[in-house]
């Protein structure tokens, strides 16, 4: 039986349904790919956090390794072990002098949380009575809403600690965190001094015979893992940078406990805009408990403003350049989807890189004319 040919506009309609059909089932199998991968980082946490540590603590130690090697004329296993005593060296000396005082600025903030926590609500509670704006905000807001507020609060302290302890009370995980975490060093070491190795074999142990699919399959994972070290290695310089900047401003303010805000800065700053987000915010809160006058305000701000443009102007540039490449609101957009897809901070860490290698992908075979690989990855 023969069937009469569509008419336009109906192979327009069945073209259009066939189009958004392999639509859908791409964006399923994507979502699909992210949530097994969440999965898998999961249940493989032990090992793969470990693992992640050590590859971020190597790319950040390989330049020097490379320094001493090339430029000192150092054999590169003395090179690695002299590398090691700097850091060894430096982590005495925090332990020393940096350490001690967070312990004590957080055994402190500890014991002033309560007092902290009636001041913040008699202040703001004078700040609903006597300022415009906080009489209009009054108007949508009541006891007891603030009550439930704090009740909730009350009841998700219990639901944390239930949390932790059914995530790391089990003595078998703890004991494979230990381990995994006690073997870093060796990790580290070996991932430098077979740096060499690994990067002129590691093409060869993909299990695809030589083809056109399997230069593609190097040119995507190579786009990856540059991604992968330049923002690493990058970021973490940055956020240190950030965080000692914004500990000597507060430091400045008169802040209490600036060290510790700034020893806080520096690890979640290596999360882009949302770390410096955090850290404004508390120690705005700071601000406002210890002082409460709008000068400490304006100082505050002003070292946060003075910290975001010498980020953005002088040492960001520096030290990452435009090799990421990523708008603010993408970066932001891909740690909030990162977090919640790829689970934790770590798939917040690994969400930026990951856009930064989807972006060059895209680049190679749909928004540009195809390019070299390496042309690719500098740029």
């Amino acid at each position: 039986m023969n069937f009469p040919s569509p008419s336009d506009q109906q192979a327009r309609v069945i073209w259009f349904s066939i189009t958004t059909l392999a639509v859908a089932i791409v964006l399923s199998a994507v979502g699909a790919t992210f949530w097994a991968l969440g999965s898998l980082l999961n249940q493989l946490a032990s090992l793969i956090v470990p693992l992640a540590i050590a590859g971020v603590i190597a790319c950040l130690l390989d330049p020097l390794v490379d320094f001493l090697q090339q430029k000192m004329r150092i054999p590169r296993i003395r090179a690695i072990l002299l590398v090691f005593f700097i850091g060894v060296a430096l982590v005495v000396l925090m332990l020393g002098t940096v350490v001690p005082e967070l312990v004590v600025q957080t055994n402190k903030l500890a014991a002033n949380l309560p007092e902290y926590s009636e001041k913040f609500r008699e202040r703001f509670s004078n700040w609903l009575a006597e300022s415009p704006l906080g009489q209009r905000a009054k108007i949508a807001w009541d006891e007891e809403l603030g009550e439930k507020a704090v009740q909730a609060l009350k009841n998700t302290v219990p639901l944390v600690q239930n949390w932790l302890l059914d995530h790391i009370g089990s003595f078998a995980v703890f004991m494979s965190y230990a381990v995994g975490l006690a073997l870093v060093p060796v990790y580290v070491f070996y991932f430098l001094l077979e740096k060499s190795g690994i990067q002129r074999n590691w093409s060869d142990y993909l299990p695809i015979r030589e083809s056109k699919a399997k230069e593609e399959l190097v040119f995507v994972l190579s786009a990856i893992n540059d991604c992968i070290v330049v923002f690493f290695r990058g970021q973490i310089l940055v956020s240190i940078c950030s965080g000692t900047l914004l500990g000597l401003g507060l430091l400045l303010c008169g802040i209490d406990y600036a060290v510790l805000l700034g020893a806080l800065a520096a690890v979640i700053c290596i999360l882009p805009y949302i770390g410096g987000i955090i850290t404004f915010v508390l120690a705005m809160i700071l601000a406002a408990v210890q002082h409460g006058d709008g000068r400490h305000f304006l100082q505050v701000a002003g070292v946060f403003l003075f910290v975001q443009l010498a980020e953005g102007l002088v040492y960001s540039p520096r030290i990452l350049g435009n090799r990421v490449g990523l708008h603010p609101l993408t970066i932001i957009i891909c740690v909030m989807a990162g977090t919640k897809l790829l689970g934790g901070i770590l798939g917040g860490l690994l969400a930026i890189p990951i856009t930064a290698a989807l972006r060059t992908i895209m680049f190679r075979y749909v928004w540009k004319q195809p390019a070299e690989p390496e042309k690719v990855i500098s740029a």
